[in-house]
């Protein structure tokens, strides 16, 4: 899930409108709350620490997805596997590593 989707999200579960949340966090306005929510901007690490703390969740769950994608060594094609692993339940997800794993050939982990 995007971080504005996040945000939007987590707005709406907490009641919280884009004013509420803009008084909330160090020099964000109202503007800028809004660029968030549309995923226009991203909030800086002050701001997301501010966010973070105002939803009641930690901050790594604000930035789960959009770390995701700052890292260089992941092909456009892994970002899209990793979303589409990240949908499956848990029994779903081990049958695809199984796949997978055959597929590389790389043996399972000893448990």
């Amino acid at each position: 899930m995007s971080i504005d989707q996040t945000l939007r999200l987590l707005a709406k579960a907490r009641g919280l409108s884009v004013t509420d949340i803009a008084t909330a966090i160090p020099r964000a306005g109202v503007a800028t709350v809004s660029a968030w929510m549309r995923g226009d901007k991203l909030p800086g690490k002050d701001q997301l620490d501010a966010l973070a703390r105002t939803f009641g969740v930690p901050a790594g769950a604000l930035l789960s997805e959009l770390a995701s994608t700052f890292d260089p060594a992941r092909t456009k094609g892994e970002h899209d596997l990793l979303a589409a692993y990240r949908d499956l339940n848990t029994r779903q997800q081990g049958a695809l590593l199984e796949v997978a794993r055959g597929m590389a050939g790389h043996k399972a982990p000893r448990k």
